[in-house]
């Protein structure tokens, strides 16, 4: 199995594109501040979000995600 590894730009940039398309301006503006707040701890949150997880099982789930039409 092939992973391709995006920049986090690409990412962010697509994330935002989706936001702008089903929230409001007010909505993505508001959480884009919240985001850039900069409070808590990203990395305590991501190890725990992905706890278990391996590439496998995550893509797994994005594949059943996909399949489901969502």
């Amino acid at each position: 199995m092939t992973v391709a590894v995006l920049r986090e730009q690409t990412i962010v940039r697509e994330a935002f594109d989706v936001l702008w398309q089903h929230l409001s301006f007010a909505k993505v503006v508001r959480l884009w501040a919240t985001w850039q707040m900069g409070e808590g701890d990203y990395l305590e949150w991501r190890d725990k979000l992905f706890e278990g997880e391996t590439v496998a099982t995550l893509f797994k789930k994005v594949q059943a995600y996909q399949e489901d039409g969502v």
